[in-house]
């Protein structure tokens, strides 16, 4: 032991070991959408990250703009569920402010959430955020090169708990798959 009370060698541990800077903070989003287009999105799911560490999660339902489900089979919703809950505009006026002060959004697969994002926007004639996407698609690439980079197939390697296509799941995997990438923490699960 120490004069300071600690084991042998922990002071000296500690002044080798670099202080990791916080994370930026992001914001983690996930649409269903109800059929291909793009402005069908039938629920929502944002998990923010400050300092490296999951703030909030939040997921909510959407009443698209037509009651056409081609995607029920995927992820079990249906007009039935939505018929009576908000639609897109007033859920991003209660959503959006979650998104201040972040650096970046982040999906898997960014293209389709950014062109369902800019699609509902431009339907329910709001701005869409000024913020850059990130890919995860593209980081699950770099990090498992040659290998499947499906979300669930990268969950399983990274052993992240995953429900796919459940919106606010789908999001907090993404959250922390680029936590993991940012912290260099790459356990891979056989």
């Amino acid at each position: 032991m120490t004069k300071h009370g600690l084991p042998d060698g922990t002071l000296a541990r500690a002044r080798r070991t670099p202080l990791r800077e916080p994370g930026p903070t992001f914001v983690a989003i996930d649409f269903e959408t109800a059929t291909a287009r793009p402005e069908s999105a039938c629920a929502i799911g944002l998990v923010r990250v400050e300092d490296g560490r999951v703030a909030a999660r939040i997921s909510r339902l959407i009443r698209p703009p037509r009651k056409a489900f081609t995607f029920t089979a995927v992820h079990g919703i249906a007009w039935r569920d939505v018929a009576e809950a908000p639609a897109f505009h007033d859920v991003w006026v209660e959503l959006a402010p979650r998104l201040e002060g972040a650096a970046f959004l982040a999906a898997h697969n960014a293209r389709f959430d950014e062109r369902v994002l800019h699609a509902c926007c431009r339907l329910a004639h709001l701005a869409p955020p000024d913020i850059p996407f990130r890919c995860t698609l593209q980081l699950a690439r770099k990090l498992l090169p040659g290998q499947p980079a499906s979300l669930p197939v990268v969950c399983r390697r990274l052993g992240i708990s995953l429900r796919h296509h459940d919106p606010v799941s789908d999001a907090e995997a993404c959250a922390r798959l680029v936590i993991a990438a940012s912290q260099k923490r790459f356990r891979i699960a056989t």
